[in-house]
Parts: C-alpha cells; sequence; structure tokens
C-alpha cells in the first residue's frame, strides 16, 4: 500500500441505475396512492380500502424489482437476500414489544441503522418487507397495510441517503442517526394520517377532509388534524428512536458493518505493497478492538 495506512469504511450498498428507476417508479406510485384523494372531486366515492389491494399488488413486483437489480448492479449474491430476511424477521419481532403502547416502537431504531448500513435500495426493501411481516405478526393486515409498507420503506431509504460514514463517523453520525430517526418518526406518522384522514367520517368540521375543496384549505385542516390527534403519540415514537440510537447504535452499525463485510457486500479493494497487488475486504472503520 503506498504511503501511509488509511483506514477504510463499509460504505452503503451503492444504488445502481436500474434499481433507482424501479426505487423512482414505486415513489411516484406511492405519492400518487397517498395524494389522489387530495385531488379528487365530491364524487369520486373515496375508499382506500378499495385502491389498496391495486397498490399492494403493484408493490411486490417492484420490491423484487429493486432487489434484483440492486445484486446485479453490485454483484451480489444470495447472502445479501438472506440479510434482509434476517433483519426483517428481528423488526417484525420488536414492532409487537411497543406497538399500543404511547407510539413507542423500537422497530424504527434498527430501520434508521440498516438502512443507513445497506444503502438506500436495500433499505427501502427492508422497511417494506418488515412491515408486511409484523403485520402478520400482529394480526394488522388491512387496507393501510401497503401504505405502512411504503412509508416504512421510504424511512429507511432516507437513512441510506445520509452523508456517507467515510465523512461522518463516531458520535458524530449517531447524533445525526438520531436526528434523522426523530425527523422521520413524524414525518412516519404524518404520512400514514394522511391515509387515514381522508376517509374518517364525523369529525370536528375544523379537522375534517373536504373532498373537492382547494388544496391548500384541506392541507391546513390536515395539519390541525394531526396536531390535535397524533403529534403525541409519534412524539413517544420519537424520543425512543432516539435514546436507543444513542445508546446502542454504536455497537449495532459495528456488528452490521461486519456482518455486511463478511457477506461481501463490498467490492474487492486492491492495495500496492512492493510492485504487488494485494486484495481483501474493506474494515469497518473501527480500531480492531472494537
Amino acid at each position: 500500500m503506498t504511503g501511509p495506512a488509511n483506514r477504510l469504511v463499509n460504505r452503503p450498498v451503492r444504488i445502481g441505475p436500474r434499481a433507482a428507476a424501479a426505487l423512482v417508479l414505486v415513489t411516484l406510485i406511492g405519492i400518487a396512492a397517498f395524494g389522489w384523494p387530495l385531488l379528487a372531486d365530491r364524487q369520486s366515492g373515496l375508499a382506500h380500502s378499495q385502491d389498496a389491494p391495486w397498490l399492494f399488488a403493484a408493490l411486490l413486483p417492484l420490491l423484487v424489482a429493486i432487489v434484483v437489480a440492486t445484486i446485479a448492479d453490485n454483484g451480489m449474491d444470495a447472502k445479501a437476500v438472506a440479510m434482509l430476511g434476517v433483519l426483517a424477521a428481528v423488526g417484525a419481532a420488536l414492532r409487537p414489544l411497543g406497538a399500543g403502547t404511547a407510539g413507542l416502537e423500537p422497530m424504527f431504531f434498527l430501520m434508521v441503522l440498516a438502512g443507513r448500513v445497506l444503502g438506500p435500495g436495500f433499505g427501502f426493501v427492508l422497511g417494506s418487507v418488515t412491515m408486511f411481516a409484523s403485520a402478520l405478526l400482529t394480526g394488522g393486515v388491512g387496507p393501510w397495510m401497503p401504505f405502512q409498507m411504503l412509508t416504512m420503506g421510504w424511512f429507511s431509504l432516507g437513512a441510506g441517503l445520509l452523508p456517507g460514514p467515510e465523512r461522518i463517523r463516531g458520535r458524530a453520525e449517531l447524533l445525526m442517526l438520531a436526528a434523522y430517526g426523530f425527523a422521520g418518526a413524524f414525518a412516519y406518522g404524518a404520512v400514514m394520517n394522511l391515509q387515514g384522514w381522508t376517509i374518517i367520517p364525523g369529525m370536528n368540521d375544523g379537522i375534517s377532509f373536504h373532498a373537492g375543496e382547494p388544496l391548500a384549505a384541506n392541507l391546513a385542516r390536515f395539519v390541525a388534524y394531526y396536531l390535535a390527534t397524533s403529534l403525541g403519540w409519534d412524539l413517544g415514537r420519537a424520543v425512543l428512536t432516539v435514546v436507543l440510537t444513542l445508546t446502542l447504535g454504536g455497537t449495532l452499525l459495528r456488528a452490521l458493518r461486519r456482518a455486511t463485510r463478511k457477506a461481501a457486500f463490498d467490492a474487492p479493494v486492491s492495495f500496492e505493497s512492493g510492485g504487488a497487488d494485494v486484495r481483501g475486504p474493506a474494515t469497518d472503520g473501527y480500531p480492531s478492538g472494537h
């Protein structure tokens, strides 16, 4: 290796053009699914229970497409899919521990860290599959499920898009992830409330959805609805995510990065020493004693 030794780090799995195209497509479909009631007229027959099966049918093949495209773009093998499966199972098992208790959901902490390590493409798939598996475990299968899958996918994807670990490491990285988890917990709650708000009848006129009225007026009512009904619930989720990230995040990040390195998620790295090339996987950027 020429020059002083440089400590390399595990970078999130990069997203290639095919995976990016699939992510853009699923995101556009998701935005349309959440937002169409805001633009519909009074005679549209609003009912997310009717559009949910179509959204779910579109979501599943796109998730598979993202996984296949990411593996093809990065030259990975079945170990990548196995890693996704293990993390999804752990996340699904964590959700029932706090769901229904003041919004305390420890799975959000795992989705932030896993999205950070696995990158945006795998992060989106992980979030969606985890929510699907947890719905099966908790009996939470309903018209809201595909919307939860999308929203959790976006949450984990965002963690994979944060500045890379070669730029931010150690305590600064944990603070960044905690801040993202805090804001993302509120964003998740707000987006999911948008799905249910348009079909809830009998609310106060100041916070209820009025089909066919101007978009700005309905958005103002939605903000009032969210502040009145969900802000406190989402606060518990946000605070728990911050606490878990700051206390357990460093340990879990190291474990995830070592697991991805052993699974050969990273491309081989070349070193030059005395005219010969020495190839090996990148280290995780932490001292060997960790």
